[in-house]
């Protein structure tokens, strides 16, 4: 099976193969995961190298946090990508776009205030969880309407962090 999968506005085409193997963009790795009874939490290993990921479905799409970075995902299979590219449907965020805390955690900081401009992939909060932090980096380029945390909060998981607005022209 073909599937189109964009990651933070990059195409991979990935191949499901038999035994454990994948090709992303024609490229073979060998691939092994298991969901781990922590929450959302998968074992990944890829091309015998271990990774651990907090996958959490969103919307149409999957946030995948990993080694400190958090990755939006959206994965479609050839024909409903197709479809959707037929009938024009933008991936662009538009509106407002809420940063949610993707598992529970502690504020180490919040680098950005109230009112800045912010560029898509700019660092909005500093989330301490599962002793690594974790930066949760702007979806959407534009102003920083709202900031719910504090450096030294402990946050629930899903619990709102920011929110990003779109700029007045």
């Amino acid at each position: 099976m073909k599937y189109i999968t964009t990651v933070n506005d990059e195409e991979f085409i990935i191949e499901i193969e038999h035994n454990n193997q994948i090709l992303v963009n024609g490229v073979r790795y060998d691939i092994d995961f298991e969901h781990l009874p922590e929450g959302d939490v998968l074992s990944l290993l890829l091309n015998h190298r271990s990774l651990e990921a907090v996958v959490e479905e969103r919307d149409d799409v999957w946030e995948v946090l990993t080694k400190g970075e958090l990755y939006t995902v959206k994965v479609q299979d050839e024909r409903a990508y197709r479809l959707a590219k037929a009938r024009g449907v933008a991936s662009e965020v538009t509106g407002e776009a809420q940063i949610k805390s993707p598992m529970p955690g502690l504020i180490v900081a919040v680098p950005v205030s109230e009112g800045q401009h912010v560029e898509k992939g700019d660092k909005i909060i500093i989330l301490e969880s599962m002793k690594m932090e974790n930066e949760l980096r702007a979806p959407k380029s534009g102003i920083v309407a709202r900031i719910s945390v504090a450096q030294g909060a402990s946050v629930e998981k899903d619990q709102v962090l920011a929110v990003i607005v779109d700029e007045e022209e």
